[in-house]
């Protein structure tokens, strides 16, 4: 199963200085990228602390989550982070599942959403190869995982090191202790060789690896200097890649009807919930 064991570890630590830093970039990166994909169907994949679909007007979204029951939530009610300026988003349906075997049908999603799930995964191939089954040609993925080439990440495998050698071993370590980070230039090898081809990439969060939310903000000038000179460094990466199918092209009245039809569902009927829960699955 590919579920993220360490969404518990990761969620506490998001409420930390550093956290809310990071939470803060990350929600408006992807309020920039998901505005303007149009489309029926719309999914993001783990952590409920964000809200990653919120400035996107699909009519039918859903997130995936692997450790509570179904349930309808507003959007943007479990986020402590400013209000979307745009209008108010549809309701999304919170469903659990195991994230390598989504219960959508092939070729039926628009956008798919991961914040830190592959990092997270269990088996992060087999999920990008389930998220690559579940999108439409043309559709489009984001992925948002940190940077193993980070000041934040040095700090982090130092802290390792030093708790491997038994110093410290009561003090917590920088960053959430589970998951693995997945290089950028390794991801977009991955997928490449499914097909996805990448639309955009970016890095931010480039202030030192600081607990201090006073010694953070004293830092925001390298905000600007880093996205110039230093891009590579910094401690989360976002992106953007686009489903493309070898012979396939939408052009003239073929296109008009597919933005213009109406939607299909794209999983089984709401009324069973049976096709959402993770023991029904397997």
């Amino acid at each position: 199963m590919a579920q993220l064991g360490g969404i518990i570890g990761l969620a506490p630590w998001l409420k930390t200085p550093p956290g809310r830093y990071l939470l803060a970039w990350e929600q408006a990166q992807l309020d920039r990228c998901v505005v303007d994909v149009f489309g029926f169907h719309a999914l993001q994949l783990g952590l409920p602390e964000l809200d990653a679909l919120r400035a996107n007007r699909m009519p039918h979204r859903w997130l995936a989550v692997d450790h509570q029951p179904a349930r309808r939530v507003e959007s943007g009610t479990a986020l402590e982070v400013p209000p979307a300026t745009e209008p108010a988003a549809p309701r999304a349906i919170v469903l659990q599942c195991d994230f390598d075997a989504l219960p959508f049908d092939s070729n039926s999603l628009d956008l798919v959403v991961l914040p830190h799930s592959l990092e997270l995964a269990r088996d992060p191939h087999q999920a990008l190869r389930e998220v690559e089954r579940v999108l439409m040609p043309e559709g489009r993925v984001v992925i948002i995982g940190f940077n193993p080439g980070s000041l934040w990440a040095l700090r982090q495998r130092l802290g390792r090191m030093v708790r491997g050698m038994g110093l410290r071993a009561g003090q917590p370590l920088f960053m959430p202790s589970e998951g693995e980070f997945i290089g950028y230039w390794r991801l977009r090898d991955w997928l490449r060789l499914l097909s996805l081809e990448v639309e955009e990439g970016r890095f931010g969060c480039y202030r030192p690896p600081l607990s201090s939310q006073p010694w953070l903000e004293r830092f925001g000038w390298m905000e600007r200097t880093g996205d110039r000179w230093w891009p590579v460094l910094g401690a989360v990466y976002m992106l953007v890649a686009v489903k493309r199918v070898r012979g396939m092209r939408l052009v003239g009245l073929v296109r008009r009807q597919r933005l213009t039809a109406k939607a299909a569902p794209a999983v089984a009927s709401r009324s069973s919930n049976k096709t959402l829960q993770t023991h029904d699955i397997d």
